[in-house]
């Protein structure tokens, strides 16, 4: 039998602030971190939380990672010393679609305006993707096995799924695990605008009959996960469980996701096996959302064959609405964006949401703050579940769930809220 793996610590630096609680309580208050068609963390000083020769030796995606680790660290109670288990013992999986693109841009202009004698020998260490896994690990001093999963927008919910597998297969006691990004450059931009994936109107509005595609953003969300039995014995507080996880690949197109949705569908079924729940279990589900026309309508046929009925019923909305896509951080962003509502007892809306794509089919997408229903599962656990879908046909989806009854206290300015339908379903 599998050990179960738990959340203690939770942390993200995003467009809507710095920490978890400041993306959660602002995701449902219906704010949005977009500006001039970018998702910035400008609430982030490096300064403020890291030393001169780390800021120094880092990509901005790394420093991003650090703070989020931190975070996620201090609420799992490892802020003093070595950690609470064998340092051999903890992994360190972070998730990165581009890797540190500002310093590889930054070091190709001072090439040509200076010369290559210019170039900063920390340019390697600092752009590779690997380097948010590699500098969490030296400042935390974990020594288990540090990976970075490059999987294009899955990155970080694989990143998840990897941290499952080593501890399912005893290789280690606790990992440290998600996702960061920080590509929002003129260039990357240029590159998704000549792919018509950009939005032309400045709006990222995922499932509206009028969106036009995505905006970029950047961010880190790191979690803490340990097995069971680990966190029980060091008494550490448990927000939650990742219940079950699922990947598969389209094997389709470079860019385009499989129009069937079959194997994105097989993704989901796969975490709800793992996580043996049901479909009518889900309280809650942040979808990948990205506002492009074809993923919106391939996810939506996805889930319509994975889910079945029940898809009409489960309160749905895209994070992306507010943080803009955050490439290979956002399925952790939005894995710890699902585990606040389901510990809250509050969903966000998708941001800007008027007219919903009536070729979508019947969904509950949630345009404001919504109450979440009854807790699904015993003990007072309430289930999501979170998808991600990327570039390359990499599909994954998790399973989470809150642990015991769920709090009311994430719910500030939502009295009275409702839930609205998309289509035909409306959630009063």
């Amino acid at each position: 039998m599998r050990p179960r793996a738990v959340v203690t610590g939770i942390g993200a630096v995003t467009p809507l602030g710095v920490g978890a609680d400041a993306l959660h309580r602002r995701a449902v208050a219906g704010e949005s971190g977009l500006a001039d068609g970018l998702g910035l963390c400008r609430d982030f000083r490096p300064a403020e939380h890291l030393s001169r020769q780390q800021i120094r030796r880092t990509d901005r995606f790394t420093q991003l990672a650090l703070v989020a680790a931190a975070e996620a660290l201090a609420q799992a109670g490892w802020t003093d010393g070595p950690p609470p288990h064998p340092a051999e013992r903890v992994a360190c999986v972070v998730g990165c679609a581009l890797g540190g693109t500002a310093s590889f841009e930054n070091q190709g202009e001072v090439l040509r305006r200076q010369g290559g004698e210019f170039v900063s020998p920390l340019m390697v260490p600092a752009m590779m993707a690997n380097a948010a896994a590699s500098q969490i690990a030296q400042r935390h001093g974990l020594r288990g096995e540090a990976i970075c999963v490059a999987s294009a927008c899955s990155s970080a919910t694989q990143a998840i799924g990897t941290a499952l597998l080593l501890l399912a297969a005893g290789a280690a006691d606790a990992v440290v695990v998600g996702g960061a990004e920080a590509s929002t450059s003129h260039l990357v931009q240029a590159a998704f605008r000549t792919a018509g994936a950009l939005s032309e109107s400045g709006r990222s509005v995922p499932f509206d009959r009028d969106r036009d595609g995505l905006l970029i953003g950047e961010g880190a969300g790191i979690l803490v996960l340990e097995t069971e039995a680990g966190a029980a014995a060091r008494g550490a507080t448990v927000l939650g469980e990742v219940l079950g996880y699922g990947a598969t690949c389209d094997a389709h197109h470079l860019t385009a996701p499989d129009p069937t949705g079959e194997p994105a569908a097989r993704a989901v079924t796969l975490a709800l096996e793992a996580a043996g729940v049901t479909p009518e279990d889900l309280g809650y589900l942040n979808a990948h959302g990205t506002g492009t026309v074809l993923n919106d309508r391939s996810e939506c046929e996805a889930l319509r064959l994975a889910l079945g009925p029940a898809v009409a019923g489960i309160p749905l909305s895209s994070t992306k609405s507010c943080t803009g896509h955050l490439f290979g951080a956002a399925g952790a962003v939005e894995a710890i964006a699902t585990l606040q509502a389901l510990r809250h007892a509050t969903a966000p809306p998708t941001v800007g949401l008027r007219e919903p794509d009536e070729k979508l089919g019947p969904l509950n997408l949630i345009r404001r703050a919504t109450p979440l229903a009854a807790p699904a599962l015993p003990g007072g656990r309430r289930v999501g579940l979170s998808t991600s879908f990327g570039f390359g046909g990499h599909n994954a989806a998790l399973v989470l769930a809150a642990a015991g009854a769920p709090s009311a206290t994430g719910a500030t300015g939502t009295t009275g809220s409702t839930g609205m339908t998309g289509t035909t379903k409306g959630q009063e």
